[in-house]
């Protein structure tokens, strides 16, 4: 048996066919051109779908159970996106929408759950019951596995560990909140808190490498200067390790969980930025005694496709 996972971003749906142990057979994607009427996206969707099937020259009862990975609040239980940031897919009962493209079991849940199932079937988290993946990139995403299972809370918003507070009357967040872990740890969080100190600082080395151009700026670059032992740059990460440790002490705290992974675009960093982390979880974490491991994903962008396709295993 197969089964399908999609990954359904702002930007583009991605998705794949994948066998009973988790590994993707093919993949393909199409722009979501967010802007048009979600029957019209749904379409798409489908579409994918059904490229994926005749791709690897399946059959419709070949495959088990079709999953979506999507961003906002998601009522997993009835198949209903409820509302979602950017897309016109307020109340959409995604199960019986897409049960007039195929007579198919349809499963779905939050975009961050569903790359956190995935790390915790096949990737980092493999064989280990509770875990929790956290994604580092424009915002931060969050997943917790318990017992093997996704956890989703009493009201469908259980996960949102970017939105949790860790400086008081801090910097605002998209949220609406002020200090929110995601307003200091995102990468979007992290340029931002770059340009702010270069264009105080234009007599440094980095604001010379970007020619008087803060547009230039970017987490690339800035990691570059900081292994070159640069003093500005290291001012800046010294202190978004700082606040990463303070968020992934909180999850262990709250979670204990067996394993921490770090995904997203600032992951890439790989222990130039856990290394530091780990020593500061160490000191600080509840009882002083850190055994929760710490490391980064390994799926990449397909964990989302794998967790949402192994949905409905």
């Amino acid at each position: 048996m197969f089964y399908i996972g999609i990954d359904f971003g702002g930007t583009y749906i991605s998705a794949g066919i994948v066998d009973e142990k988790g590994n993707i057979l093919l993949k393909k994607s199409t722009p979501t051109l967010a802007q048009r009427h979600y029957t019209e996206i749904i379409y798409d969707m489908a579409f994918v779908c059904k490229e994926l099937i005749s791709g690897i020259n399946a059959d419709y009862k070949d495959i088990k159970s079709i999953g979506i990975g999507s961003p906002g609040k998601i009522d997993a239980e009835n198949g209903i996106i409820i509302y979602v940031n950017n897309l016109k897919f307020d109340n959409v009962n995604m199960k019986k929408e897409f049960s007039k493209f195929f007579d198919i079991p349809v499963f779905i849940d939050n975009d961050a759950n569903c790359a956190a199932f995935g790390e915790s079937i096949s990737g980092a988290c493999k064989g280990l019951k509770n875990s929790v993946t956290i994604t580092l990139g424009t915002g931060i995403g969050g997943g917790i596995i318990i017992d093997g299972k996704i956890y989703s809370g009493s009201f469908f918003c259980g996960g949102e560990i970017g939105h949790m507070v860790i400086e008081h009357k801090g910097r605002q967040c998209t949220c609406g909140r002020k200090g929110c872990f995601e307003s200091y740890c995102s990468t979007s969080a992290l340029t931002r808190r770059m340009k702010d100190i270069l264009v105080k600082n234009e007599d440094s080395q980095m604001y010379k490498d970007i020619e008087g151009n803060i547009e230039n700026a970017d987490t690339k670059m800035l990691f570059k200067f900081y292994k070159d032992g640069d003093f500005l740059a290291k001012e800046i990460v010294d202190e978004y390790i700082g606040y990463l440790a303070d968020g992934i002490t909180n999850i262990i705290n709250i979670f204990q969980p067996e394993i921490i992974a770090v995904g997203g675009g600032i992951s890439a960093q790989g222990d130039t930025i856990l290394n530091p982390v780990i020593k500061l979880v160490e000191r600080d974490v509840y009882g002083g005694i850190l055994k929760t491991k710490i490391t980064t994903a390994a799926l990449g962008n397909d964990a989302g496709i794998v967790g949402a396709a192994m949905l409905g295993n």
